[in-house]
């Protein structure tokens, strides 16, 4: 694809930045949260979304505003990539998995887990999961949390070989996983989380069971910290209590 003066300088700047940073391409891509086919399109001159290219300026520390006025936008900016016209599959790192062959896995999950910072309690919060097109992949968002500045956003990997998935969250190499079963008919997903909590002036890794549950209607539920008298408390830890006596997760000694 032609570009232009305008076009050319912005790409010069995303470029020395790169080189600055010492970043390579995937580099950038997974900082930025997208598909190193669209950090490849960047470079090459193609148009991209404007949150691609906010996200690719926060992380190479260049104005966003300056760029974008400098760039020359088309009318395909919000197009799909010609060269994958439905992005209906995984990168082969995540799993290779077809979004037919997930597309049961999309929608909004209560999600229990024991409070990291208050003792004998439970946190219940919602997780919504949803296809990217943009970079073909499951994508899930925490929402209703209490603790807003620690809400999580990352990606699904379901290997073809095992009964387990994974949610993961990457940013700028702190990494939170989730591993649960698949979703069962019931619209379960049993396992463990293992993240960083906050205790007393550091973060200290901690690891507990965590349940999803599939639904379509959150009027009513209750969500937040869930102290013991409160009356979706018992619901809550009986199904964390499941989840071990299940079999589904193990926690060795302490």
């Amino acid at each position: 694809m032609r570009t232009d003066g305008k076009t050319s300088g912005s790409l010069q700047l995303i470029k020395t930045a790169m080189i600055e940073k010492k970043m390579t391409q995937a580099e950038l891509a997974d900082a930025a949260d997208c598909h190193e086919k669209t950090i490849q399109n960047l470079l090459s001159g193609r148009a991209v979304r404007d949150q691609t290219l906010f996200d690719v300026c926060m992380v190479l520390g260049l104005d966003f505003d300056k760029l974008k006025r400098a760039w020359v936008t088309s009318e395909a900016r919000d197009a799909p990539d010609a060269e994958v016209p439905e992005g209906r599959v995984a990168p082969v790192y995540m799993g290779a998995y077809t979004r037919a062959g997930v597309d049961h896995y999309i929608g909004s999950y209560l999600t229990v887990r024991p409070s990291f910072s208050v003792a004998e309690s439970l946190m219940a919060y919602r997780t919504d999961i949803t296809w990217d097109d943009d970079w073909p992949s499951l994508l899930f968002q925490e929402r209703d949390r209490p603790d807003k500045p620690y809400l999580h956003r990352g990606r699904l990997y379901i290997p073809a070989s095992s009964m387990y998935i994974h949610l993961v969250s990457l940013t700028k190499g702190a990494m939170r996983m989730v591993m649960v079963s698949q979703l069962d008919p019931t619209g379960h997903m049993r396992g463990l989380i293992t993240t960083l909590n906050k205790q007393r002036a550091s973060f200290v890794p901690v690891s507990t069971p965590i349940v999803y549950v599939k639904s379509d209607d959150f009027t009513g539920v209750a969500l937040g910290e869930l102290a013991s008298g409160h009356p979706s408390y018992r619901g809550c830890k009986e199904l964390l209590d499941e989840t071990l006596e299940q079999g589904y997760a193990r926690l060795l000694g302490a």
